[in-house]
């Protein structure tokens, strides 16, 4: 394909800055932006998904960011439709598109496709969700552990779906979901050009630590205790209103809970890069590096 469509690809750990650099390219290239951070679909979650300020949003245009509601199913494989839809449509106005986000399995799927995966019967999924409802997620983040211990340093194990989802599969298959993963890539009618940004762990740390005060300072609290009524709902099964919900719940102190999703938050960035440093085509960047040396490395492939 001559001069094919190119999509660039900004990811890395949470708080890193990737929505700063994404806009920056994007107004570069006069390009659009596809989110690719799955906590930031839900239009009642901002605060707590660090969603991109109103200056950010005129800055450059986003889509796929607070388009569904928690109360809507939408899955990966509604996000690669949607994202892939989009891209044929921006490829006529544009030569790039970028793409932005840390939630690896969406980025995953948008580039490469969804893995085919055995059927599960209906049974054992209502098994392990009547599990998750009377013993909590401990017992099957334990059992992941044990039958498949490199899909565990990977997923989000705050993330009941996840985990349930690769329980389902070894308990029906007797297969490690990891072992069924990537048998194959499907093509894509675009190329991908994947920009990494890092730091040093203690920096990524503090940026976490500072973002999550900055999230409180915001009204994370006020936003988390209207979201009570739905805390069983899939999309808030996540860091940052979890932890809250245990203390509107007086399970914890308020400094207990903000500990807590610093805690989590740190965890949960080490797990996103333990995926990422699985693919080899992501060119890495320091975070202070200048946007124009990134612009430079993309335009000279």
């Amino acid at each position: 394909m001559e001069n094919p469509h190119e999509i660039i690809v900004v990811l890395g750990p949470t708080a890193i800055g990737k929505t700063k650099l994404a806009i920056e390219l994007a107004q570069y290239w006069h390009c659009n932006i596809i989110s690719a951070d799955s906590r930031q679909f839900y239009k009642e979650m901002s605060i707590g998904t660090a969603v991109p300020n109103d200056q950010e949003l005129r800055d450059a245009p986003h889509f796929l960011i607070q388009h569904k509601s928690i109360h809507d199913d939408y899955t990966v494989g509604d996000f690669e439709r949607e994202a892939l839809s989009l891209i044929e449509k921006f490829s006529k106005k544009h030569q790039r598109t970028v793409v932005v986000g840390g939630s690896g399995l969406y980025i995953n799927a948008l580039l490469y496709g969804l893995d085919d995966f055995p059927a599960v019967p209906k049974i054992i999924r209502e098994q392990l969700n009547q599990e998750l409802i009377k013993h909590g997620i401990g017992p099957l983040q334990d059992e992941l552990k044990r039958v498949d211990p490199n899909y565990f340093e990977q997923v989000d194990l705050m993330n009941p779906q996840r985990v349930i989802r690769a329980l389902e599969i070894y308990r029906s298959s007797g297969i490690p979901f990891s072992h069924l993963r990537k048998a194959s890539t499907k093509p894509r009618p675009f190329k991908t050009t994947l920009i990494g940004i890092t730091a040093l762990r203690e920096d990524i740390y503090e940026r976490i630590n500072e973002r999550v005060d900055q999230m409180i300072n915001l009204g994370l609290e006020k936003e988390a205790e209207a979201l009570v009524p739905y805390k069983h709902f899939n999309a808030l099964q996540t860091v940052g209103y979890k932890e809250l919900f245990d203390y509107f719940d007086n399970k914890v102190s308020l400094e207990e809970a903000i500990a807590l999703i610093k805690q989590n938050t740190r965890r949960f960035s080490k797990r996103q890069m333990t995926w990422f440093k699985k693919n080899h085509e992501i060119k890495w960047f320091k975070r202070e590096s200048l946007t124009q040396e990134i612009i430079d490395f993309i335009e000279s492939k």
